[in-house]
């Protein structure tokens, strides 16, 4: 028989028998109930009037991070993939699969595809576009892409032959230009979704298979300067043989991704692999990194990738021969200056 902790009731006129009361006190230790880590019961509350646990909704976990707006810029060079060991039919099948797979991730996600052509540069997929039409629209949407993609290319082949001065042999995209709008476009919606609480992290996704264009140096710094300000990744994605020397430089600064696939058959799984997580997902995540980045300038007076040069202390002009006055300020250099190649090599 267990002994309990209840007391008798004493009878009137009678003093209770205090150590009786400590003898059943003492036989019948008190017993506490510990509640599991992490739950709460109603004995908590001397009133009993707390409310159930509530389980915090999926919609409410959403942060801003998880939402990305991602523009990418396609190289639709026409030369380039003429020789190039994929066709670019296949490319862009492994962009659409890619671009459909981000607005799966996240029914917030929105996904914007520009055209770079040699003299010209387009929009040419935007998501928004087939958001009020579900799955079906975006299919559609899609279809019409994949118009708006060869129509952009006899366009801009055109374009690239009237103008004599475009050599077929080396010619380059108008990555600039692809830039430009692309970060236009990333601060228009940024501007628009501001008031809201869920508005989209921008970034550019470059995929590039054509060389550099030197005569694009200036531009295309003023382009990542201004994205690595409105704090907006440059990823690099290099679909051809050679490396870019902008990309790497736009990765660098910006705090993206620089990839040059192995295995271009297998394009889809690097981009699903790499280039789809949001920025909070990527803190989380080992990247591939860029071994070395080639921090080469152009000059400003032949657009020619340089090792060494002069520089103006002015406006920070670059060029490959010492000049008397500045071609971009019009500073005037009373100083004479060396012949660079003139000068012997010190490396060795």
């Amino acid at each position: 028989m267990v002994p309990t902790a209840s007391r008798a009731r004493a009878p009137r006129g009678s003093t209770p028998n205090r150590g009786s009361r400590d003898a059943s006190s003492a036989a019948a230790p008190r017993r506490r109930f510990r509640a599991p880590h992490g739950s709460r019961t109603a004995s908590a509350d001397p009133r009993g009037t707390l409310p159930p646990p509530t389980m915090t909704s999926a919609h409410s976990k959403l942060h801003s991070d998880d939402v990305s707006l991602v523009v990418v810029v396609v190289d639709t060079n026409p030369f380039f993939w003429a020789a190039a060991a994929l066709p670019f039919a296949d490319f862009f099948a492994h962009l659409v699969h890619f671009v459909n797979s981000l607005l799966l991730l996240n029914h917030l996600n929105r996904a914007v595809v520009i055209a770079a052509g040699v003299s010209s540069c387009a929009y040419i997929f935007d998501s928004s576009d087939a958001s009020a039409f579900g799955g079906a629209g975006v299919g559609a949407t899609f279809d019409k892409a994949s118009h708006r993609v060869e129509e952009f290319i006899a366009q801009d082949a055109r374009a690239t032959m009237g103008n004599g001065s475009v050599a077929s042999g080396n010619a380059a995209s108008l990555l600039s230009g692809a830039l430009s709008i692309a970060l236009c476009c990333c601060l228009d919606i940024q501007r628009i979704f501001r008031s809201g609480t869920r508005y989209p992290q921008p970034r550019i996704l470059c995929l590039q298979g054509s060389p550099d264009g030197p005569e694009q140096y200036v531009a295309v710094m003023n382009s990542i300067f201004s994205a690595q300000r409105s704090m907006v990744p440059i990823d690099s994605c290099i679909v051809g043989t050679e490396d870019s020397a902008f990309l790497q430089q736009a990765s660098y600064i910006t705090g993206g991704v620089y990839l040059k696939p192995q295995e271009l058959n297998g394009l889809f799984q690097y981009l699903a692999a790499v280039f789809a997580t949001d920025l909070h997902s990527r803190t989380f995540m080992r990247l591939p990194k860029t071994l070395g980045v080639d921090f080469r300038a152009s000059c400003f007076c032949h657009k020619k990738t340089i090792d060494m040069g002069y520089v103006c202390s002015v406006c920070l002009s670059i060029f490959c021969q010492n000049q008397k006055k500045c071609s971009t300020c019009g500073s005037e250099f009373s100083r004479v200056m060396p012949d660079l190649n003139s000068m012997p090599d010190q490396s060795k």
